[in-house]
């Protein structure tokens, strides 16, 4: 089983601040969430884990596995925000506002990195897993989150881009006979 995990709260979550490749650590919340997350999964035993590079992730994972040092996957980042990263979301740019109002038809804003990639990375590297048995963790971030559940689920059609995806919400998989089931959020 595949269990991916989005990193616990911070303090530009809590402020509404895009944050996207900003290297922040977990505020007190995101690390209860992160305890939460881990007492949910408290009966699985992970063969891996695996973390983007960034603060939150990486502590979330640690929280989470508390027996494994994750192995750090530059694939597994969030989305390269560009110009935007920083942006203030309760006050958000016209051009933001369009894109995450409605993912699939509006396209990205100039500077920021396209969906395909997020996907393409994504994929890329959920095919460099696919091999391995057991119970495997990834800890990720929203925007990388949903191109991984895009990729896993090919007929999707762009259903996760407007899906809210919280902080350490957790989406499971299986790879059966070489296809990966549709993935679920484990509530």
């Amino acid at each position: 089983m595949i269990y991916i995990v989005r990193h616990g709260k911070t303090d530009r979550n809590k402020a509404n601040v895009l944050q996207g490749r900003s290297d922040q650590p977990l505020n007190d919340e995101g690390v209860k969430e992160a305890k939460d997350a881990a007492e949910k999964l408290g009966s699985i035993r992970f063969s891996h884990v695996y973390s983007s590079p960034l603060r939150r992730a990486v502590e979330t994972a640690k929280i989470i596995a508390p027996d494994f040092e994750p192995a750090l996957d530059e694939r597994l980042i969030e989305m390269d925000y560009g110009p935007y990263e920083g942006a203030d979301l309760t006050n958000p740019s016209p051009e933001l506002l369009a894109f995450f109002a409605d993912f699939v038809n509006n396209p990205e804003p100039p500077g920021m990195e396209s969906l395909g990639s997020v996907v393409s990375r994504l994929g890329s590297f959920i095919e460099d897993i696919r091999h391995l048995s057991g119970n495997i963790l990834i800890s990720s971030h929203a925007i990388a989150m949903k191109g991984a559940l895009e990729y896993l689920t090919p007929g999707s059609n762009g259903s996760y881009w407007s899906k809210y995806i919280g902080n350490c919400a957790i989406y499971v998989t299986d790879n059966k006979d070489g296809i990966f089931t549709v993935p679920h959020e484990l509530c």
